[in-house]
């Protein structure tokens, strides 16, 4: 692996690296939807997918703050390893179908689902260049839409066809034959083991808060993740409760939304690129997510059919479309020999918007309304643009 213990390796030496990074987070996505798919099918309820997920996300905090240390030392490809190893065990738990069964599964899961993305970032921080990184880590952050559409796709046919158990041994086995590709490649990436030294807990949240760019990041990450979150589980039911769409309609207003994501990730990845300005695409992206969360939820009624697919594509390409360029931006301002420890402690408060996020918009929505609960993401988004542009005048250390 090149991290922080091996020597920089041609660029030849990147497209591997990066398709493989690529599958294990497409891995994960495949895996965290699966049981929300098979659904109707297994006859799961709403409550325990929410179950699962909770279960995702509490384990995933904690496991990508920590997850740095054994980056440095067993390197990414073997932490790879480790994470689809975790997903077969995480399906062959969910396969018993029982809400038991489903809590441990999604416990399982986040041991991959939390370091992961650190992982990668330790990687490719030392395989690609200043100038293409933000294109090559937007490139790498499409898996999750990957694993989704083909999720989508495949998994509802084989749970009709074969059964819900099927399905789980079907992303079982793909994460077995993942297994198979990281170790093929990870003596080509693993140099002589010089590990640097375990940091501590103070030393760890110390690489997120001496650098007040990197704090603002950590800070602006979590409503972002929040918008996104909220943006893929719930506009769904505020197109048809307060948009005025049908079942049908909403659902496909969500997908031109998921499309625009997968574009966005790979179109503000080049434009970060073209002007390296990585961080200013970000202040952009946050403006445009705001505006869209709070043109919907304010008056999204009165935009009528047309605009209201135009407002969803433009939302998903900024909400969903953000985390390349964010974690690129994270890699750059990182001390390079501490990438994946400092991704993975900003990452945590990325996770906590993912966890919090439920629990804010089924308070506001009980409250007022849904379109209330998006107004409220929409300013807690400006409130993050704003922490990155203020964040951006920072110097390390400050």
């Amino acid at each position: 692996m090149v991290d922080a213990n091996t020597q920089l390796r041609p660029a030849s030496a990147l497209l591997p690296a990066l398709g493989a990074m690529t599958s294990l987070q497409a891995l994960v996505a495949l895996a965290l939807f699966a049981p929300g798919v098979v659904a109707p099918r297994a006859h799961i309820e709403v409550w325990q997918l929410s179950l699962f997920s909770c279960a995702v996300f509490t384990i995933g905090i904690p496991a990508s703050f920590w997850g740095g240390g054994l980056i440095a030392r067993m390197g990414s490809l073997r932490i790879a390893s480790l994470c689809a190893l975790a997903i077969v065990i995480s399906m062959a738990l969910a396969a018993f179908g029982t809400t038991a069964a489903l809590l441990a599964a999604g416990l399982c899961l986040g041991l991959a689902f939390g370091p992961e993305t650190p992982a990668s970032a330790a990687l490719l921080a030392r395989l690609v260049t200043t100038e293409r990184r933000a294109f090559v880590f937007s490139v790498r952050q499409t898996g999750n839409q990957i694993g989704a559409v083909c999720g989508s796709l495949v998994l509802p046919a084989i749970a009709v066809s074969l059964g819900p158990a099927w399905c789980y041994a079907a992303v079982g086995s793909c994460a077995l034959i993942a297994i198979l590709l990281y170790e093929w490649l990870q003596p080509a990436y693993a140099g002589k083991a010089t590990p640097t030294p375990e940091l501590d807990l103070r030393a760890r949240l110390a690489l997120v808060t001496s650098d007040r760019r990197i704090a603002t990041l950590a800070l602006a990450s979590m409503p972002f993740s929040a918008m996104q979150v909220s943006l893929n589980t719930v506009f769904v039911t505020l197109g048809t409760r307060e948009l005025g769409l049908n079942h049908i309609e909403a659902g496909m207003a969500l997908a031109c939304a998921q499309a625009s994501g997968l574009i966005g990730r790979l179109g503000w990845g080049y434009v970060a690129m073209r002007l390296n300005a990585s961080r200013a695409v970000l202040v952009v992206i946050g403006l445009g997510m705001a505006f869209c969360a709070a043109l919907l939820g304010l008056d999204g009624a009165s935009l009528g059919r047309t605009g209201q697919f135009a407002i969803a594509a433009l939302f998903g390409l900024t909400a969903s479309g953000w985390n390349g360029v964010f974690v690129a931006e994270i890699a750059r301002l990182a001390p390079q020999d501490r990438v994946g420890e400092t991704t993975g402690a900003v990452l945590t408060a990325s996770y906590a918007g993912l966890l919090a996020a439920p629990a804010v918009v089924s308070i506001l929505d009980g409250a007022a309304s849904l379109g209330a609960a998006f107004f409220a993401l929409a300013g807690l988004a400006l409130c993050g643009t704003l922490a990155l542009v203020w964040g951006d005048h920072g110097k390390a250390g400050q």
